[in-house]
């Protein structure tokens, strides 16, 4: 896979997720970008495509707390570049997938399924027969890319095929909205559901952030 393919993949991901979270757009960088988040424990983040020694170490030394770094690249690889004062959080998987639709099919006996697009974000919102929280998602859509985020199923609604009915209902929502290609960023537990629908793996990411003092 060449270098410049998956900073296309890491851009579209990030273009889709500013939307989807409401951020400020992407400020190019030499090394990626910057965007700033505006929430308390994360105020902006870096985002490297192919991080280099070099930079990491120079982001890591200048940024304040609330700083997250997003490098597409090996936990074990980069994390001692960053040196004291930061924090690990789980890795992510960049995957991509060739949009098109897909039988969602009716929700479990019991469930109903809400979806509703506004200010260019998909949302899907799957609830029990007493109303409460079963499963959710959203996708952010830009242009021809459509990024799912915050993707959940409630602890004791999990192994019901849930995930994959939001994932499914959020796919035919943003083909219908003229998305024709899908990028995420996912947990070690989502991955193996996104693979599950076809996603295929492109990159690592490792997500460090800030200490305060």
């Amino acid at each position: 896979m060449s270098e410049d393919r998956l900073t296309g993949w890491v851009k579209q991901w990030l273009d889709g997720w500013t939307v989807s979270r409401g951020a400020a757009d992407p400020v190019g960088t030499p090394w990626g970008w910057t965007v700033d988040v505006g929430l308390a424990r994360e105020v902006a983040r870096h985002v490297l495509p192919d991080p280099g020694e070099a930079d990491v170490r120079a982001l890591a030394a200048t940024a304040p707390p609330g700083t997250w770094l997003k490098l597409f690249a090996p936990d074990e690889v980069v994390r001692p570049w960053a040196g004291d004062g930061w924090e690990m959080a789980g890795p992510g998987f960049l995957m991509t997938l060739p949009l098109a639709p897909v039988p969602a099919g009716p929700p479990p006996a019991g469930y109903t399924v809400t979806t509703w697009t506004r200010g260019g974000v998909v949302k899907t919102l799957v609830r029990t027969g007493d109303g409460r929280l079963a499963a959710r998602g959203q996708a952010g859509l830009a242009g021809r890319v459509a990024v799912p985020d915050q993707i959940e199923t409630a602890p004791d609604q999990r192994r019901r095929g849930l995930g994959a009915l939001t994932m499914r209902t959020l796919q035919n929502a943003a083909w219908e909205a003229e998305a024709r290609e899908g990028v995420l960023v996912g947990t070690p537990d989502g991955r193996a559901l996104y693979e599950s629908l076809g996603w295929t793996l492109r990159s690592p990411m490792a997500s460090l952030s800030r200490r305060a003092d």
